[in-house]
């Protein structure tokens, strides 16, 4: 399942930047009070566990994708489809309730209905703000409508085109990107970013009371024997009943394709020939998806830190993250006695599992809560998000948990990463992530989960079994949107960005994409986190500045 992305790591960098913690010494104590990661839980980022398995194929189009198709439109039959089993267990429920989150479909008839509206904007501080409907349905647009929030930065000078931006996750606020967006960057480029259907401000899918989300994080997500793994799905069933009793229909129209469609209908709006576009892990797999239903009227498409679309799944995010946290565990062995976890990668390693492991049979108290495996595993990959920026942080937390007893460092990570507020409360992305990744996931069922995992875990010795295993897509209430084999034929050029020490979406993932694509151009960074954009050099700021901009694409295989 995909997880959470650059949103993480703008966390993570504030987390770094805040006063949560005073780094003095690796044993320093904290100054005041202040989605596991595992690959089923809700938090970190790549695609790659919610893509078929390499056993999968392709089928063929049946029809030739239009490169003009009307505004919003798909047509299945026109694109090739990644074949795959489709999960005998996922859970057959009546779209009960939640009928209260949706609206009437403004005044008129069909399509008509939404062809003939503008935007209205209003002020919303220094940027410009908008509520629009769209069909909750796309296919019946009499049908419910639901709202889509939009924020907007107006371009620096006489505004060529619009720029469109989003952050991953699924289920990061668009508009939230927009309030740090470096826009400067594209001063020609209205900046708009937007709420996608089902999560922030806009028509969001609801899970529940908090007590169904905090009772999901409790479970042990590192299954050891057939009861614990039995345990694991009962909540995971559970969870995904909540989801469907204060959701409803909203659950069975939040797919990236549903989104796909939303956007081009946001390129119409704002009177856009061609759709410029910068997205990040999540939002690469959304980029791809729009080129693929409207090659024709892709412009300058920039996708930074790829998911996983094609059918290799021979680099999970797992290993990403694993291979992050080794490269966190040489840089800690050169700290001499500043390290205090070993003088070695090796002994890094060792000692961090032998921590986890002990978190498994003995969560760590914090006030009236538990520091789990799993949350300890979580708190970790939050700071691998921004790479060497936050190595001296996560050390500090290990430190503080293995060493000092305290473990508030790793769970107030764990909780950032997560969405869950220092009250309690849950962000909107915690309850969005399951419900569009489960539609945009081919799965196989709950006997291959149950086979995959202890393989996934083999594969990442440190971290893989604190990272977690939580089958809620195969048990999931609404069934899989059509599996896209995506390869946007007819595409202008598209600009494929991947960092070489990404714990996320691992590089490869950025590779096999641009490889996928039939106008893919990669530009890689030799660098470490998540957003080559973000964290990247100047070499990759000019070279994308230079693209939408400028029109001018990289050369193929550009290394910065």
């Amino acid at each position: 399942m995909t997880r959470r992305d650059s949103r993480r790591r703008m966390i993570a960098a504030a987390l770094v930047a805040s006063s949560l913690f005073t780094v003095t010494a690796c044993t320093s104590k904290e100054s005041g009070s202040t989605q596991s990661a595992s690959t089923g839980r809700q938090s970190v980022g790549d695609r790659s566990s919610a893509s078929p398995s390499v056993t999968a194929s392709v089928t063929p189009a049946v029809g030739k994708v239009d490169a003009n198709p009307p505004v919003a439109s798909f047509n299945p039959k026109a694109h090739a489809l990644m074949e795959g089993p489709e999960s005998p267990d996922r859970q057959t429920m009546h779209p009960a309730g939640g009928d209260k989150l949706f609206g009437k479909a403004p005044a008129g008839k069909g399509m008509k209905r939404y062809l003939s509206r503008k935007i209205s904007w209003h002020s919303c501080g220094k940027f410009q703000c908008a509520d629009i409907p769209v069909p909750l349905d796309w296919d019946d647009p009499d049908g419910p409508a639901i709202t889509l929030a939009l924020k907007r930065k107006p371009a620096e000078g006489a505004a060529k085109a619009t720029l469109f931006v989003n952050p991953g996750g699924p289920g990061g606020s668009g508009q939230e990107m927009v309030d740090s967006f470096q826009s400067s960057a594209f001063p020609n480029h209205d900046v708009i970013g937007w709420d996608l259907r089902g999560t922030g401000a806009s028509t969001h899918v609801d899970c529940g009371p908090a007590k169904a989300m905090d009772d999901l994080f409790k479970l042990d997500a590192s299954p050891d024997n057939e009861a614990e793994w039995n345990a694991l799905v009962h909540g995971a069933r559970n969870f995904a009943q909540s989801c469907r009793a204060h959701s409803g229909q909203l659950l069975d129209h939040v797919s990236t394709i549903d989104t796909a469609r939303d956007l081009d209908y946001l390129r119409y709006l704002v009177g856009d020939r061609k759709l410029d576009y910068l997205g990040i892990s999540y939002g690469t797999f959304l980029g791809a998806t729009y080129a693929e239903l409207y090659p024709g009227r892709v412009g300058h498409m920039v996708l930074d830190s790829t998911v996983n679309i094609t059918n290799h799944d021979t680099v999970s995010q797992i290993v990403g993250f694993d291979r992050a946290f080794g490269d966190f565990a040489k840089w800690c062995a050169k700290q001499g006695k500043r390290c205090a976890l070993g003088t070695s990668e090796a002994e890094v390693r060792k000692a961090t599992l032998n921590f986890l492991d002990r978190l498994d049979a003995h969560p760590m108290k914090v006030k009236d809560r538990e520091l789990t495996q799993s949350l300890a595993g979580t708190g970790i990959a939050l700071f691998l998000y921004s790479g060497k920026e936050a190595y001296s942080y996560l050390l500090v937390s290990l430190v503080g948990a293995m060493k000092n007893g305290d473990a508030s460092y790793l769970l107030t990570a764990s909780d950032l990463l997560n969405g869950r507020g220092k009250d309690g409360k849950w962000e909107t992305i915690a309850s969005a992530f399951p419900a569009i990744s489960c539609l945009d996931q081919a799965d196989f069922g709950l006997k291959h989960a149950r086979q995959k995992w202890p393989k996934e875990v083999a594969k990442a010795p440190t971290l893989g079994k604190a990272l977690g295993e939580t089958p809620t897509c195969e048990v999931w209430t609404a069934h899989p949107a059509p599996q896209l084999y995506l390869t946007a034929q007819g595409a202008a050029p598209i600009l494929v960005l991947g960092a070489t020490g990404d714990p996320a979406t691992p590089y490869e993932q950025a590779k096999w994409m641009a490889d996928q694509l039939k106008s893919g151009v990669l530009l890689t960074w030799r660098g470490s986190g998540h957003s080559a954009w973000e964290l990247g050099n100047q070499c990759v700021k000019k070279a994308v500045e230079g693209y939408v901009n400028d029109g001018k694409t990289p050369k193929g295989n550009t290394v910065c």
